[in-house]
């Protein structure tokens, strides 16, 4: 399986969990803090992420950004 992470940008996240309902991983939800602009901001919960990029392509404010592991190189 293909391993990702996640980074989110918590200044400019407005909270409006998009991303959350797109993680098929349920990897995300809603932070009890508030940023500096008074948002509740999205936070990752389960190290689950597969790097499949749904959170980052339905975020409108452009706060996420996907990472992924290289694959293992099979032995020849």
């Amino acid at each position: 399986m293909i391993k990702g992470y996640i980074e989110i940008n918590k200044d400019i996240c407005k909270g409006c969990e998009l991303c959350i309902e797109a993680c098929p991983q349920g990897s995300l939800r809603l932070s009890t803090h508030i940023n500096t602009r008074g948002y509740r901001y999205v936070e990752l919960v389960e190290q689950n992420c597969t790097g499949c990029t749904n959170c980052a392509l339905v975020c409108p404010d452009v706060a996420i950004t996907v990472f992924r592991e290289q694959k293992p190189k099979k032995a020849v």
